[in-house]
């Protein structure tokens, strides 16, 4: 009875170091898919904030070209209304001289389409 007692006794340790070793397989196994996990984040949010990066810097050069372009086109409008301002103060006096003289000075003649009713 001893001797089978005493290997009911080792099949029950031997159960128990199995179960222990299962244990601690599992327990590594979690470790290992929880730090797995934690480099896939680590590494996603290195990437998110690398293309937030170049987001950024395309952003900055595409607003950066507009900003530059139409500060460039206000400059051309505000040269193009001193240019057209400067003309038309050159030619204002000549221009109203002209149709002045062309309103007053009537030459009074008979239109070519006019026809003498008797």
């Amino acid at each position: 009875m001893t001797s089978q007692s005493q290997g009911i006794h080792q099949l029950l340790q031997a159960e128990k170091r199995a179960k222990d070793k299962l244990e601690e397989a599992k327990k590594r196994k979690e470790k290992r898919l929880k730090q797995a996990k934690e480099e896939a984040m680590a590494e996603i949010d290195q990437y998110r904030m690398q293309r937030e990066k170049e987001f950024r810097l395309k952003q900055f050069k595409v607003m950066g070209s507009q900003s530059n372009l139409s500060e460039e086109i206000e400059e051309q409008t505000q040269g193009k209304i001193k240019e057209l301002s400067g003309s038309y103060n050159k030619y204002m006096e000549s221009v109203l001289k002209q149709l002045l003289n062309i309103v007053c000075d009537v030459k009074p003649e008979i239109h070519v389409n006019y026809r003498a009713t008797n």
